[in-house]
């Protein structure tokens, strides 16, 4: 009988696959309610989602929620973090085309890259360092036709990849210390006492408000929400446990499979795609990042054989 821990990479496929899948769903979902209703009104529906379903998973697994006062502290940097990115992803949703806001948004490899590198001291060579300028390079060609027709909104997906490679070096500090379904249950339970006071003010802004609540104007409307909720927290729990199956370097490549799938959910349900140097744009970012992935791939190997 396989150990429950036990590497089973076709698995770890599979479910990065359903993760891939979901979360452009769970993005145009962000894109058609974020026309409708308060900004904070969607990012509320996303923590309780959170907390609601995978808290008690954790739980009912026997997973330890409260291992030490460190990673609270730790998890509540995490989850402001979070905050604060999916503020950015769903105001860029609001304005961009999906599979625009989803390939800036791939720059944060190369971020967390030069980020490991400045902060934690990682090694990184000179190819790595040229892949990450020429990602850069890529992502600019998709912001720049999105900024010469909406503006700076189109700088939000890079405002996303800053916050989220930190989100992402403040989970390696804990991710060894509390199973990864209860972090993602606890970064709910911190949230919600900091949306709910905000969704208490005043209306702020207009068309549609920032802050604030509106009610779901019928039963499809509420039925989105949910399935927002439900697909943005079920999304990366399938990621979480497709880790616990195989390998960083065995997944890193099947993530950029969330660019075409945008292209396709933005082009089924918005009409749009990407024009020709975004196209381009996004081809090299993917190029690049894929480099970055086989390269750690090889020199992990390398490192392995000793």
């Amino acid at each position: 009988m396989t150990p429950p821990h036990a590497d089973r990479p076709l698995l770890g496929i599979v479910l990065m696959l359903g993760f891939c899948l979901m979360i452009p769903f769970s993005d145009a979902l962000a894109k058609m309610l974020g026309a409708v209703f308060p900004l904070l009104q969607l990012i509320l529906v996303r923590f309780i989602a959170q907390a609601g379903l995978l808290l008690p998973l954790a739980i009912w697994r026997g997973a330890v929620i409260f291992p030490s006062v460190r990673v609270v502290r730790l998890a509540a940097l995490r989850s402001m973090l979070q905050i604060c990115g999916i503020a950015m992803m769903f105001s860029a949703l609001r304005v961009l085309p999906l599979a625009d806001a989803v390939a800036i948004a791939f720059v944060m490899p190369f971020i967390m890259l030069i980020l490991g590198h400045h902060v934690l001291g990682e090694e990184v060579g000179p190819r790595r360092m040229i892949a990450c300028s020429v990602g850069f390079a890529g992502t600019l060609m998709v912001v720049q036709p999105s900024f010469a027709a909406v503006g700076w909104p189109a700088l939000l997906p890079l405002g996303v990849a800053v916050i989220f490679a930190l989100f992402m070096l403040v989970t390696r500090q804990i991710a060894k210390d509390i199973d990864p379904i209860a972090l993602q249950g606890l970064g709910g339970i911190i949230g919600l006492p900091i949306l709910v006071p905000l969704l208490l003010l005043p209306q702020i802004g207009a068309n549609p408000p920032l802050t604030g609540w509106i009610a779901p104007p019928d039963l499809g409307a509420l039925w989105l929400l949910v399935a927002l909720g439900i697909t943005g927290s079920l999304g990366h729990l399938l990621m979480s446990w497709s880790l616990r199956f195989a390998p960083a370097a065995t997944l890193a490549p099947m993530q950029y499979l969330e660019i075409p799938m945008a292209a396709l959910v933005g082009l089924v349900l918005f009409g749009e795609f990407p024009d020709g140097l975004a196209l381009m744009g996004i081809a090299v970012t993917i190029a690049a990042g894929l480099y970055i992935v086989l390269r750690e791939r090889g020199l992990s190997r390398k490192a392995a054989r000793g």
